[in-house]
């Protein structure tokens, strides 16, 4: 059986899944929404308050009727909490029941192939048909802690070395390698060597074209990193979707983008609240990495003309304001790119803050609550 087969076979407690890749737009949505978290800790706050938080918000995605809740890999980084998707993902897969979780996204060169086989086999035994994995290339820190991840000076990313690692994840994640191949014998458990066959769906993270044009060969979805690389974006997805070959996975090109979005009562608190997201970016952009600031200290802060375009720079590529005022900023970003999900991000100080963004958000496009 193809891997669609198995996987739109694949069920929860509530029942069959029709299709775990592409999602349902709910409400007035364009396309379905979904969440990625970095699981940010904020000045005065704790990682145990930034996971806990991570737990509502899985709740309330769940029950607004977003798509999936995605956590992303980093490390070194005092600001967020993330280091470890697969842990984090076993904590949320415990407090929900239908949304799916995954990770937004491994970075894969960090890991062994067979470790990631392992975790994310292990996820999907916890909650089968709900479980997507997500991998990038980048380190996801800076080369020191890429190294000291690797316990290597020699940071393998070139062009060859990733294809070649995701080809032996798949091989251990379908349990196929050829009779004569080296890790014919070896099994990554849990997986197909125990049965069922089913298996958490592939998707290529990029934030250029590179991982844009291996996703559209091998005929996998693709999540690009607009809310940070948006210069990027529309070529990315071009370039995945003029690369495009069918495969037993999709028959047709998925994209989804990544979009920094923050919601509020008022344009005003709205703006209070990105700017801690801005300044922290700053911060680790300068070498000087730390926790989100609060707002009374990104109000506070005296940014140089340097620091303020910046700034600026960052935000025009955030949608913020009021609920209307997002809605109509998604709507326009979504028909300029084409995109066929898109996955917010509200990377600021307060855990309130982000939760009540998610809210208004589903609210603006009358998502209906999910029992």
């Amino acid at each position: 059986m193809s891997e669609t087969g198995t996987q739109s076979e694949a069920g929860t407690a509530d029942g069959p899944r029709r299709d775990v890749i592409r999602g349902e737009a709910l409400g007035s949505a364009p396309v379905p929404l979904s969440v990625l978290d970095l699981v940010t800790v904020g000045s005065g706050s704790t990682a145990s308050r930034s996971l806990a938080t991570s737990v509502e918000l899985s709740r309330l995605a769940e029950r607004r009727g977003y798509h999936r809740h995605w956590v992303a890999e980093h490390h070194s980084m005092p600001g967020v909490a993330s280091s470890s998707p697969a842990v984090i993902l076993a904590h949320l897969a415990a407090h929900t029941r239908r949304i799916r979780l995954g990770s937004g996204g491994v970075m894969l060169p960090n890991h062994a192939p067979l470790v990631i086989a392992e975790q994310f086999g292990t996820l999907e035994a916890l909650a089968p048909g709900r479980i997507d994995l997500g991998l990038g290339r980048a380190p996801g820190t800076d080369g020191a802690t890429a190294a000291a991840l690797r316990r290597t000076d020699t940071l393998h990313e070139g062009a060859d070395d990733f294809p070649e690692q995701l080809a032996e994840l798949t091989r251990f994640l379908d349990d196929d390698f050829p009779d004569a191949h080296r890790y014919a014998r070896i099994h990554a458990v849990p997986g197909p060597v125990q049965g069922p066959k089913g298996r958490p769906p592939v998707w290529l993270l990029g934030s250029s074209g590179f991982s844009a044009r291996l996703a559209g060969l091998l005929g996998l979805p693709f999540a690009f990193a607009h809310h940070f690389s948006a210069r990027n974006t529309i070529p990315a997805l071009d370039l995945y979707r003029q690369s495009f070959r069918p495969s037993a996975v999709l028959d047709a090109p998925y994209t989804l983008i990544g979009v920094g979005a923050l919601a509020a009562d008022d344009e005003r608190e709205a703006y209070r609240q990105v700017l801690t997201g801005a300044l922290s970016m700053l911060r680790l952009r300068t070498g000087r990495p730390g926790l989100i600031p609060t707002p009374e200290e990104a109000e506070a802060y005296g940014f140089s003309p340097a620091e303020r375009e910046f700034a600026d720079d960052w935000l025009a590529n955030v949608v913020y304001g009021t609920p209307d005022a997002v809605r109509e900023g998604l709507d326009e970003l979504r028909k300029r790119t084409g995109a066929d999900e898109l996955m917010l991000t509200a990377n600021v100080h307060g855990g309130e803050a982000r939760l009540r963004s998610y809210e208004l958000v589903a609210d603006a496009y009358e998502m209906p609550w999910l029992t």
